[in-house]
């Protein structure tokens, strides 16, 4: 998945970082730098703010999200960047609350979260999922990934 944002934050790191990124837990600074970055979900928060709800980077937002009317598929631009910001903010949450997950960026660019147990999330596809079709719940998937 090309995701705009982190092409261009790879392009300020220089030309050795997309290569790096993939390993970027095993920098603190990188992987902290990442975990900014990914946290941002700037419209996700803007749209869900508009609806009364203020995301805190608990489980519990998430399940308050789960509860939100999907007004943002009324707008079939703004969809799958909901589902993006949706994705990255599922994995924020985790990689928050879920002692040993982070994030894991494969060179193609795409990032997932890496729980303790070595298994990955594909929290943007579940994001996008959860913005088009409302399955699985967000709080679902935080769930599956807290038990693992």
């Amino acid at each position: 998945m090309n995701i705009p944002f982190l092409d261009n934050w790879l392009k300020k790191q220089g030309p050795g970082a997309r290569g790096a990124v993939a390993g970027a837990v095993d920098d603190p600074e990188r992987a902290a730098a990442m975990a900014e970055l990914f946290a941002e979900c700037e419209l996700l928060r803007v749209r869900v703010g508009r609806m009364g709800l203020e995301l805190d980077d608990s489980a519990a937002s998430l399940s308050a999200l789960d509860q939100l009317p999907p007004r943002w598929r009324d707008d079939p631009e703004e969809l799958p960047w909901i589902g993006n910001d949706a994705g990255l903010y599922l994995g924020t949450v985790i990689v928050r609350t879920v002692p040993g997950a982070s994030w894991h960026v494969w060179p193609g660019g795409h990032p997932v979260v890496r729980l303790a147990s070595g298994r990955e999330i594909g929290v943007v596809e579940a994001g996008l999922d959860w913005a088009v079709n409302g399955a699985p719940e967000l709080s679902q998937v935080y769930a599956e990934a807290a038990e693992a």
